[in-house]
């Protein structure tokens, strides 16, 4: 369906933290819209989020990856609109048990998420497609979930080696239907937030 007119356009400078959740019981009334990022710890995932909404210190940037455990909701000028960061992967020094349980959660609120209109996957330009992003890829085909990747990182690359990392990346992935955004992303250099914003938008403004 078409975007509502009569509705506030979204602004990403708008980002307010709005709540955090352990497990899908404690997430907001399911309602409205909202976009899930998703990224191996050290990614650079938190980065991408404080970039994209220009408030530095909205998603928790750490020394050590992994170190947030929880579901973290941020609400945006429009309502019933949200950004969603969810638990990094890879690096986290925790239990087994509690990684299990982690996931567990995790898990609950990409399958039984109704609002959740796209995920995010953030993925370091110069390692992609670890294990981790190749699964969330894989779930959203299944799940036939919009996806948008963003190779992260790429000012670490000269432009040509960008590229090529972004050309390989795209034929490993031609099969998968889910993938709608491909975006070369720098939190340091900005490349890429604007074409990021414009999806995140087109997203968050189509009625499920």
């Amino acid at each position: 369906m078409s975007p509502d007119l009569t509705q506030k356009s979204i602004s990403f400078n708008s980002a307010r933290f709005l709540t955090s959740a352990s497990r899908l019981e404690e997430c907001p009334p399911d309602h409205g819209a909202e976009v899930a990022f998703a990224g191996r710890s050290n990614a650079g995932k938190s980065s991408a989020i404080n970039c994209i909404t220009t408030n530095g210190k909205l998603a928790r940037t750490s020394k050590t990856p992994g170190r947030t455990r929880l579901i973290n909701f941020f609400s945006l000028n429009r309502e019933n609109c949200r950004l969603v960061d969810l638990p990094g992967y890879g690096y986290a020094k925790v239990s087994r048990d509690m990684k299990d349980d982690w996931q567990k959660h995790l898990g609950h609120y990409l399958n039984d998420r109704r609002c959740l209109r796209g995920l995010v996957l953030v993925m370091d330009i110069r390692h992609p497609l670890t294990d981790f992003d190749q699964m969330m890829v894989e779930w959203c085909e299944h799940n036939k979930l919009p996806l948008m990747i963003l190779a992260t990182k790429a000012d670490k690359l000269k432009f040509g080696q960008a590229k090529t990392a972004m050309m390989g990346i795209a034929k490993k992935l031609e099969a998968f239907q889910c993938l709608e955004h491909l975006v070369m992303f720098s939190a340091t250099s900005k490349r890429g937030v604007e074409e990021c914003r414009e999806a995140l938008t087109a997203w968050l403004e189509t009625d499920g």
